[in-house]
C-alpha cells in the first residue's frame, strides 16, 4: 500500500537527504522547477533528471539523462511525468536501488506502485513534498553526515 498517514510522510521526508527529481525542468514556469528550489531550500540535495536537457544545470545542479548515470544513493525519485511514463520510471528506480518513488500530485500508476512495494521500495502516489512539508511542518533537514 502506497504510505498515506501523515507519520508515514513525515517519517519518508524526514529520513532521506538525496532527491533525484525526474521531469526537472529548466523553465521557472514549471511546477517541477518550484518543487526542486522548494526541496533544495529545506535541505534536500536534488539532482535533476531529463533527457531533454542533459548537461545543463537546473538550480546549480547537473542534468542527467537517466536515473542509471546517477553515482549516489538516492532517497526518493521524484516522478514528475505523466502517470502513462511513471512505470518506466519506477522500473529504474529499483534497477539503482532506492529506497523510495514519489509520484507527483496527478500521477497515479498501481502496477508500477506494486511493483515498487515488491522491490521493497516505499510508495507515495499523488502527492507533491512541497504541499506536505510545510503541511507537516516539518523542520529543515539536516545534512548527510
Amino acid at each position: 500500500m502506497p504510505l498515506t498517514t501523515d507519520a508515514q510522510i513525515r517519517d519518508l521526508l524526514e529520513s532521506a537527504r538525496t532527491i533525484a527529481l525526474v521531469g526537472a525542468s529548466d523553465r521557472p514556469n514549471r511546477p517541477s522547477y518550484g518543487v526542486m528550489a522548494m526541496l533544495q531550500r529545506h535541505g534536500y540535495r536534488v539532482i535533476p533528471v531529463n533527457p531533454q536537457i542533459t548537461g545543463e544545470h537546473v538550480h546549480g545542479e547537473f542534468v542527467f539523462r537517466e536515473l542509471s548515470q546517477l553515482g549516489d544513493p538516492i532517497d526518493i525519485v521524484d516522478i514528475f511525468r505523466k502517470s502513462a511514463a511513471a512505470g518506466e520510471v519506477v522500473d529504474q528506480a529499483i534497477a539503482i536501488g532506492a529506497k523510495a518513488v514519489w509520484m507527483q500530485l496527478g500521477v497515479i500508476d498501481h502496477d508500477a506502485a506494486e511493483r515498487a512495494e515488491a522491490a521493497g521500495l516505499k510508495v507515495v502516489m499523488d502527492r507533491c513534498p512541497a504541499i506536505d512539508i510545510p503541511r507537516l511542518g516539518l523542520a529543515r533537514i539536516a545534512p548527510a553526515a
